[in-house]
């Protein structure tokens, strides 16, 4: 990367301790410049020799865990949460003591379930939880149980804000675990080999059909005779096949809410491609956690300089950080072809250096009303 980001600046935000931030920017820089994980490749991208380096960064892991600040990142203005879980695969890790098998009950890996707020077609992390067939079996837990541990630590961050779930969450318990706990939702319907059902104030079972390019909605259902819910059905042409959804909000609203659940996807395509989260090698649980956790700050650090150099090259002007999901008013192609942390990390581009110093300086300030929201005060 031919332009110099004051990692330490934005690290003095996130950390209360100056010594810490230092460390954590040093690692930070490291960790873009290898684009990786793995803790040899990070450290050879740091200051002095690679073995110094790599005893500095297990020293930070054994400091500093960075695990329980990632709420810091919660955007304030977030109309929604994102929940989703991805697949790391680590084949070659036969002894690793956190790494199971996948669904396929084949390869080996773990998983991660990130829960995100949206951002201008991508999404900032503000917690994660991992956890892998092993780990289940020896906690005598389930995949059900680590759902609920991860949506209970963003529960009071969330008010009224509803979660957003794929279909692996659209399961009886969970659903009744979330209105237990007084919690809105916008979940995805499984509708496999095994499709839920649900019948009206009636008791009539409500039957799921639509054509191509209709949306049916279905207000006040019962899903498995059990929790009251709203369902909405959109079959947009060229798809092949419907996407029902229920919630307890308004279904049009929820509706569109879902659509752009594809942020997170969007957001693990970055983190596994352009910033090496794949490549993990740690052989402890906790220090894997650490330096995913790490991964994520340096990747919402690096996504709001790369949205700011997006708009600065292809878009309109750039204007300070006002709300989650700003986007210029005019476009060309190549603003929306291209990601901004792909811009910055992959493409060659030039600015003169006042230029730069702006963009730098609006990121900053921008991580710095995430990290540090205004309190509302009432007169």
């Amino acid at each position: 990367m031919d332009k110099y980001i004051p990692m330490r600046s934005f690290m003095q935000q996130f950390f209360d301790d100056e010594t810490t931030a230092d460390k954590a920017a040093e690692i930070g820089q490291a960790m873009l410049a290898a684009r990786s994980l793995r803790l040899t490749e990070i450290a050879a991208k740091m200051r002095g020799g690679n073995a110094a380096s790599y005893k500095r960064i297990q020293r930070f892991l054994r400091e500093v865990d960075p695990r329980a600040m990632l709420w810091r990142l919660f955007q304030e203005p977030a109309e929604y949460v994102i929940g989703d879980p991805t697949e790391i695969e680590r084949p070659q890790a036969r002894k690793t003591e956190y790494v199971g098998t996948l669904k396929d009950g084949k390869t080996r890996g773990f998983w991660v379930l990130l829960l995100a707020t949206p951002y201008r077609g991508r999404a900032i992390p503000c917690g994660f939880l991992t956890y892998s067939s092993k780990t289940i079996a020896a906690d005598r837990s389930s995949r059900n149980v680590n759902h609920f541990r991860a949506f209970a630590g963003l529960k009071d961050l969330l008010g009224e804000r509803p979660l957003v779930l794929d279909r692996e969450f659209s399961y009886l318990e969970l659903l009744l675990h979330l209105v237990e706990e007084g919690v809105n939702f916008v979940i995805r319907l499984n509708l496999g080999s095994h499709p839920p059902k649900f019948w009206d104030a009636e008791g009539k079972e409500v039957v799921l059909a639509l054509s191509p390019g209709e949306k049916v909605i279905h207000s006040a259902v019962w899903y498995k005779g059990k929790v009251c819910v709203n369902l909405i059905g959109v079959w947009k042409k060229g798809l092949a096949e419907p996407l029902w959804v229920m919630t307890n909000l308004e279904p049009e609203r929820a509706g569109q809410m879902y659509l752009s659940r594809m942020k997170i996807e969007e957001t693990f395509r970055d983190l596994k491609g352009l910033l090496g989260m794949i490549r993990l090698m740690n052989k402890r649980q906790e220090n894997m956690e650490k330096m995913v956790a790490m991964l994520l700050l340096v990747y919402a650090i690096a996504l709001l300089l790369g949205e700011n150099l997006r708009d600065r090259l292809y878009g309109e002007t750039f204007q300070p950080y006002k709300s989650v999901d700003v986007l210029p008013h005019k476009t060309g192609k190549k603003w929306r072809r291209y990601s901004g942390l792909f811009i910055l990390l992959k493409q060659k581009w030039w600015l003169p250096p006042p230029a730069w110093q702006s963009i730098v300086k609006e990121a900053l300030a921008s991580f710095a009303a995430i990290v540090h929201p205004t309190v509302p005060t009432r007169v």
